[in-house]
């Protein structure tokens, strides 16, 4: 399943913590672009892979998350994730959250 196809059915909320929650979720594809105005983000592979991409500076930045592995999101940075492959993933995620399906002007 990719983003945005059916994604709230991907997406848990655990607990609610701070301004924001705890998810997991479960999926396969790319998301649409999205940052936190208001906090960093932690994000953990709990079972498959991943690549972040980051907008920073007007440039893409990758990383390559593994299992086991985390990334944590600096506030207010334009990220998504692409080429997930039965990614189970955990994420601390603050709120508000703004989305985008083109790349955001920065």
């Amino acid at each position: 399943m990719a983003f945005g196809q059916g994604a709230n059915e991907a997406f848990a909320e655990v607990a609610p913590y701070r301004d924001g929650a705890v998810y997991v979720s479960y999926y396969s594809g790319s998301s649409e672009w999205e940052r936190h105005p208001c906090g960093d983000e932690v994000v953990m592979s709990l079972d498959g892979t991943t690549t972040v991409v980051l907008l920073r500076d007007a440039r893409e930045e990758r990383f390559f998350l593994a299992e086991q592995k985390l990334i944590v999101i600096p506030v207010d940075v334009w990220h998504r994730f692409e080429g997930s492959d039965r990614l189970k993933v955990m994420t601390i995620t603050p709120q508000p959250t703004e989305h985008g399906l083109e790349m955001p002007v920065v």
